[in-house]
């Protein structure tokens, strides 16, 4: 039975939407429902133009760039904020009318924050109907985020101490987890700016060694 390969995404940046879009992007060409299997990453900048005309031209030109394929359109909600005479709403026609004259040859993915999503896909009828299913990506776990760190660190070649360790936990509990929460982007932040603290702390030392030099301290965790 044929069914809706299009699907919305919802959650807070940071929790892997991207990522997940490519990955299924790769799936859908492993089972033979795209050509190609590649993604293409969009979002309102890239579609609208600003006269009249140009947007259903840049629109058409980024489907026709994914098809066989995966389209991702992040902050998609955006297509519809600027009231009735914004030119976003010529997108969101032209994506429409694509899905249905392109419906074997493309996927297409639409994300942001879960209020703002369920109110695009009301903007236009043709979107409530090609978008039947909508996944959330809820926000990672304080353990889930020091894996995250450890990840970004360990591929980097440095390591936190147990001190350090202690640290980034309370360093993470304490950011706010509401609307916007930057999860594995917040956890990024932080790490970038402890090798910077790392550096700084080390500048004065004549010849560090390598466990100094790869080493993360608790002095070097701080909130961003």
């Amino acid at each position: 039975i044929e069914t809706s390969r299009h699907l919305v995404f919802v959650g807070n940046p940071g929790t892997g939407k991207q990522t997940v879009a490519r990955l299924l992007s790769q799936i859908y060409r492993s089972l033979d429902v795209v050509d190609k299997g590649h993604l293409v990453e969009t979002d309102r900048a890239d579609l609208v133009a600003g006269y009249v005309g140009q947007t259903a031209t840049k629109t058409q030109a980024i489907l026709e760039s994914a098809m066989g394929g995966t389209v991702l359109i992040d902050e998609a909600y955006a297509l519809a904020r600027g009231g009735e005479n914004d030119f976003g709403r010529e997108a969101i026609d032209t994506l429409v009318k694509f899905m249905e004259d392109h419906r074997d040859d493309l996927a297409v993915v639409v994300a942001g924050y879960p209020n703002e999503m369920r109110e695009f896909i009301e903007t236009n009828p043709g979107l409530e109907s090609r978008f039947a299913r909508t996944l959330e990506f809820p926000d990672y776990t304080t353990d889930e985020l020091v894996r995250v760190f450890d990840g970004m660190s360990g591929k980097q070649q440095y390591h936190l101490d147990d001190p350090a360790r202690s640290q980034l936990v309370t360093v993470i509990d304490a950011e706010p987890r509401g609307r916007g929460f930057g999860n594995a982007r917040f956890v990024r932040n932080v790490f970038e700016q402890a090798v910077s603290m790392q550096a700084v702390r080390l500048a004065d030392v004549a010849e560090p060694t390598k466990e100094q030099l790869t080493t993360l301290l608790a002095a070097d965790i701080a909130a961003v």
